[in-house]
């Protein structure tokens, strides 16, 4: 009973940490979710029929509503911010029709993946329809500055993609190399997302680098909870089906501490499981049992608490403010979802 109380505790305050983000950059969402709705629109009726069954499948929008907060946290009153937090949400739809491609999955947050339902030309296509609105929308908002970030943004997620790819079902993966990944498979949108909101505002460089910070610490937290919570019971946090990354040969900083704590005996199983993709319906199970064994999910976590933690330091020179407030919840709400 205390577990069920904790977790209707936690979720709770999950819920109130979001709400409280939307609260804050409520009319500015309102504007993007309207521009993201008429940019997806096309003479083929299959780009918005898909694209919009993937906007529509339940995403947060965080990291277009961390390029709003932190457009207001600056104080601009301007309204590139709108297109270009659009252009951050059309980047990141476009990667997870890409990854869900490359993963083979079939489910997100519990709905059918648009390559199941449409197949892999589609989805890739699409994708890529996706990621050319985006740049779209950079050159139309006239930045030279702003269409660096982004675009730079765009080719390191696309390197840590590859990158992932040549170390998925690789045991020998270092801790090192797979911070590597997250740092640019996820972390490199979350930063870019909030370097923007600095450089619409025209703030000095010291507050662009204090949110690219923030940003980059923040995507970091946000892969290390991503990655612990896949081998968790916490199905409805991600929406998918716990042991995903296992049954896909993946190699997360969990396996990697289990492997690297493991006797010969253990490192074999890995190898079976995750190298050569030899796994039964019991083998989940017992992967479960040796992160435990080895504390290699509250270690994941224990990581992730530290990454949050210098997002928040990042923010140490902008003043007091609910804004700067709920910038700092949203930190903590990225290592309390692990619980």
């Amino acid at each position: 009973m205390t577990n069920v109380i904790r977790l209707e505790e936690e979720r709770t305050r999950t819920l109130q940490t979001l709400d409280a983000l939307r609260r804050l950059v409520k009319d500015d969402l309102d504007r993007v979710n309207d521009m993201i709705l008429h940019q997806m629109q096309s003479r083929v009726p299959l780009i918005p029929e898909l694209a919009g069954h993937l906007i529509a499948s339940g995403g947060k929008r965080l990291r277009p509503m961390l390029t709003l907060a932190a457009a207001r946290l600056c104080n601009y009153m301007g309204a590139r911010h709108i297109a270009l937090a659009a252009c951050v949400e059309f980047i990141h739809t476009a990667t997870l029709l890409h990854d869900d491609v490359v993963d083979e999955s079939l489910l997100r947050r519990g709905v059918k993946t648009a390559n199941a339902r449409w197949g892999n030309d589609a989805s890739v296509l699409v994708g890529d329809f996706l990621f050319s609105r985006a740049f779209q929308l950079m050159v139309a908002d006239g930045s030279l500055r702003v269409l660096k970030i982004l675009s730079d943004a765009s080719a390191i997620i696309a390197e840590g993609e590859v990158h992932q790819l040549l170390t998925s079902n690789d045991t020998t993966t270092s801790e090192d190399a797979y911070l590597e990944v997250i740092s640019a498979k996820t972390a490199a949108l979350f930063s870019a997302a909030c370097r923007i909101g600095a450089v619409v505002a025209e703030r000095p460089p010291v507050e662009e680098d204090a949110l690219e910070s923030y940003g980059r610490n923040l995507g970091i937290a946000f892969q290390l909870v991503d990655d612990a919570l896949d081998y968790s019971s916490r199905e409805a946090v991600l929406g998918k089906t716990v042991g995903d990354d296992f049954r896909e040969g993946k190699i997360t900083l969990p396996v990697i501490l289990a492997f690297r704590r493991g006797n010969d005996e253990e490192r074999t199983f890995w190898k079976r499981t995750l190298e050569e993709g030899r796994q039964d319906n019991t083998d989940i199970g017992e992967a479960i049992r040796l992160l435990e064994k080895y504390g290699s999910l509250r270690a994941t976590v224990e990581r992730a608490r530290h990454y949050a933690a210098k997002a928040k330091d990042a923010l140490g020179i902008f003043p007091d403010s609910p804004r700067k407030q709920t910038l700092l919840d949203v930190a903590d709400f990225a290592v309390s979802r692990s619980l």
